[in-house]
């Protein structure tokens, strides 16, 4: 099965690594917290993590993986995560940038 059907096929892990500045971690904790508790009641939300590593003295690094169980499931949570975002004024790519935090944010799926 190559990427592109695992994508399809199978589960789908959507991983975002964030650089945050010391200074704004609560901050952002507290949104991925609540983004967290949301994702976790859509349905085909098969594990949902939050890691932490210290990366030096003025940065943190967290890493998110969730794990969905198909695309459809994951197009699904994000288009309701969309919707909530809407709804609130809530803009992530904004928020990001005050906070001064770096992002790289991707879909992966299982190879082989």
């Amino acid at each position: 099965m190559n990427a592109h059907t695992q994508l399809q096929h199978g589960s789908v892990y959507r991983i975002d690594k964030f650089a945050v500045p010391v200074a704004a971690r609560e901050e952002f904790l507290a949104q991925i917290e609540e983004t967290k508790v949301f994702l976790d009641t859509q349905a085909g939300c098969l594990q949902n993590l939050v890691l932490e590593v210290q990366s030096g003295s003025d940065r943190i690094n967290f890493l998110t993986v969730v794990e969905w169980d198909s695309a459809a499931a994951f197009k699904k949570a994000k288009a309701a995560m969309g919707e909530v975002r809407r709804v609130s004024g809530f803009d992530p790519q904004a928020f990001l940038r005050r906070l001064g935090i770096e992002a790289d944010m991707a879909n992966y799926g299982v190879i082989g």
